[in-house]
């Protein structure tokens, strides 16, 4: 089985797939769980799969969750997506015998992600919250620092000082950085992408 050629969990930024909700109480969203890093040839097998075996009527979209996430490397910035579950494809399908054997016994997919040999479709609260977070505006901002830890400061008025992270704000993209000057260790707030791990 040949791999993804891409790092398992980040990927270059492509179009999102435009996936609409459960509309019909016959047809279900599903979580089936891959190989690790063979997400997108699951999700490519599958699509053809469905072609040649004609059960396009059974099995209607296969979706890799994605979200945008900004990471900052040598400097630059840039805009990746990552796979949000990975190891994990949704596919929006009506459960039967036929649709389950072609899921099921498609190359790189391990099962169903449900109790037993039955498989338990997402609720629908569950799939609006994942399409959601898939069509966020603003992309997360990936950090590659935690608490206690060591950091330069590369932008604003204290760039190229050297400070100890004290506090992490997820929810506003900001970090306190306790900085030595004037003998003395002041706290300043800068925005994640503002520092860069020692």
């Amino acid at each position: 089985m040949e791999r993804d050629t891409q790092d398992p969990a980040v990927q270059e930024v492509q179009e999102a797939p435009q996936v609409e909700a459960v509309e019909s109480p016959d047809k279900q969203w599903y979580v089936i769980h891959t190989y690790s890093g063979y997400e997108n040839k699951v999700k490519t097998n599958l699509e053809h799969r469905v072609a040649s075996m004609d059960v396009k009527d059974k099995i209607f979209q296969v979706v890799i969750p994605m979200e945008d996430e900004v990471e900052v490397k040598d400097g630059q910035r840039r805009t990746v997506q990552r796979k949000i579950f990975p190891g994990y494809v949704l596919v929006e399908m009506v459960m039967g015998d036929d649709s389950w054997y072609v899921v099921r016994n498609t190359p790189g997919v391990t099962g169903f992600v449900g109790s037993g040999n039955k498989p338990v479709p997402l609720q629908e609260v569950e799939v609006k919250a994942i399409l959601k977070q898939m069509r966020a505006e603003a992309p997360r901002v990936k950090i590659a620092f935690s608490r206690g830890q060591t950091v330069r400061i590369i932008d604003g008025p204290f760039a190229d000082f050297i400070g100890v992270v004290e506090d992490i704000s997820h929810d506003k993209g900001k970090v306190r950085v306790l900085v030595s000057f004037f003998g003395r260790e002041t706290p300043v707030e800068l925005d994640f992408l503002q520092v860069e791990k020692l």
